[in-house]
């Protein structure tokens, strides 16, 4: 490691935390370290005050799987999807550290935006933490209702696009949910009022916004990916 020019921590956020109370004095002085965790914050903040003979550049990379392992490697995971780096000053961008690092994430396709901390933490808890807690929730709901029966056949292939990040571990998750929880709890509520909304309204045209809403939104995700 002293021989690194850059750090990559993968892994869940706690042990990136640990990991990082204890990387320094393996650094190479003016290394680059970053990492891929789910939530910045806290993991910005220990840095600040823990890593002294390098940089840390906090980063978060919008391609996760619901799987793991080599066997799930994939060479174009990064292509066309999101990079957040969360510089503390627009000077980090720009050290030699962090150029070769860019240059490489341009390299493998991946599209770079810079956030604060803190701003990434709240819109991932809407497009990212609240999409993996409504499809394991709607996947605990059926099976609370069908239970390992063949109704569980009853079903086409979009309540299996649905409950797809439910097959997530909440091993990973764990960390996400608490180093997150203020502004997953505000996410989860403006969810369950727009859901007692369709609740409230599933006889009146009113659904139609909400349908034209979501499809408008559904389109402009799938356009930025091509």
């Amino acid at each position: 490691m002293p021989q690194a020019d850059v750090v990559f921590l993968s892994q869940t956020i706690g042990r990136i935390l640990d990991t990082i109370r204890h990387i320094d004095p393996l650094l190479a002085e003016g290394a680059l370290l970053t990492d891929a965790g789910s939530t910045k914050c806290q993991i910005v903040d220990l840095a600040r005050e823990c890593i002294t003979r390098g940089q840390f550049l906090g980063g978060h990379p919008l391609a996760g799987k619901e799987t793991r392992g080599a066997s799930s490697a994939d060479p174009d995971l990064f292509r066309g999807r999101t990079w957040v780096l969360t510089p503390d000053a627009p000077e980090e961008l720009t050290t030699p550290g962090a150029r070769g690092f860019r240059a490489w994430l341009d390299k493998i396709g991946a599209q770079q935006l810079t956030l604060d901390a803190d701003e990434h933490d709240r819109v991932v808890s809407l497009t990212s933490h609240l999409a993996q807690l409504a499809s394991t929730a709607l996947a605990a709901a059926v099976a609370d209702k069908l239970g390992a029966t063949p109704r569980e056949r009853v079903a086409g292939p979009g309540l299996e696009d649905m409950t797809r990040l439910a097959l997530g571990s909440y091993e990973i998750w764990r960390d996400i949910l608490a180093t997150n929880s203020d502004h997953i709890d505000r996410a989860l509520s403006v969810y369950i009022q727009k859901l007692e909304h369709l609740r409230e309204n599933l006889r009146t045209r009113q659904l139609q916004e909400e349908f034209e809403r979501g499809a408008a939104l559904a389109a402009r995700i799938r356009k930025a990916r091509t």
